[in-house]
């Protein structure tokens, strides 16, 4: 049966007077890797829906001539093993707004478009909708809007606020004596704002061992490096300084990442913060680790360079 929010988002697509062009091929709906899949099968379907997620994603950022595509490459993977494998939640707890759901708060607002196309494959959201990406009267705004889309759990874009929001929604789950687990998502260059390190606090004082916190650590921000604008390191001694449980990944390895989310919540009763090493751009060659990628939008010619490079990705994947 097809959720009311997800009908509701296919009619306004279809009625707005606007929409992008059509990609070469429509986002496949892959949903959940199925629960008896092998650690091999599942780590594969992961990585042919993370290419699949972002083909479509260098699409919409051409065809509306704005984005943050750089940013968006680097958390695709997370924000997929999240959706599609780990996470506590389906297209029908969001519906039913199961309180026993996880839940996840994307704290870099600007990398909606990676949400949104996430969103599409695992069911939430419907493929054509995507064609009104930062359109007049779009569902899908630049930054994600609680008020216009059910799965998205919060609004977020002001850098800085995602963590103490979810820091407060693990502390709901506590007091409720709930099990479910608050995944937020950070960009490492937000990390110099005051109120991510106080959230830090209160949630190793209040012991939230539902909170999980992924760092997006592609070492760059706008405009330049992070290390060039306000050092972070030592990240994991400062996290852990602070009463917080570390994981550093491999961003881009779905099998650390899949252990890294089973890890949690930590025995030890403590949040959890899992630094993923990333790539700005990933795996596109001329996008890679290059800062003019925060929020630089490809040409024609630029997107059909990367779809090819996709291409071959899934080309080796099958």
């Amino acid at each position: 049966m097809v959720a009311a929010a997800y009908r509701e988002l296919a009619a306004a697509a279809e009625a707005s007077v606007s929409l992008l062009p059509e990609p070469d091929r429509e986002m496949e709906v892959s949903g959940r890797v199925p629960a008896g899949a092998s650690r091999e099968d599942r780590i594969r379907a992961l990585e042919r829906a993370a290419t699949e997620i972002r083909r479509r994603s260098i699409q919409t950022v051409g065809a509306v001539g704005a984005g943050h595509i750089g940013g968006e490459f680097s958390i695709i993977d997370a924000l997929t093993a999240l959706y599609l494998s780990e996470m506590n939640i389906s297209p029908e707890q969001v519906e039913a707004a199961d309180p026993e759901r996880d839940r996840l708060v994307l704290s870099k607002g600007h990398a909606a478009n990676a949400l949104y196309t996430v969103l599409v494959a695992g069911g939430y959201v419907p493929a054509k909708s995507l064609r009104t990406f930062l359109q007049p009267e779009s569902l899908l705004n630049g930054h994600p809007a609680k008020t216009k889309i059910k799965a998205v759990e919060a609004s977020t874009g002001p850098l800085g606020h995602g963590l103490p929001i979810a820091a407060g929604m693990a502390m709901s789950a506590k007091l409720d004596g709930s099990p479910r687990r608050t995944f937020v998502l950070l960009g490492d260059g937000e990390m110099q704002e005051g109120s991510n390190w106080e959230a830090i606090m209160f949630a190793a004082h209040q012991r939230l061992g539902g909170l999980v916190a992924v760092l997006d650590r592609n070492r760059l921000q706008q405009g330049a490096r992070v290390e060039d604008t306000n050092s972070l390191e030592p990240m994991p001694e400062k996290m852990r300084a602070f009463g917080w449980e570390v994981i550093e990944v491999d961003g881009h390895n779905f099998g650390e990442l899949l252990d890294a989310f089973a890890a949690t919540p930590a025995p030890s009763g403590k949040p959890t913060m899992i630094i993923a090493h990333t790539d700005k751009g990933t795996p596109v060659s001329y996008m890679r680790d290059n800062v003019a990628w925060h929020h630089k939008v490809p040409s024609a010619e630029q997107v059909e360079i990367a779809l090819q490079e996709l291409d071959a990705i899934l080309e080796e994947t099958n």
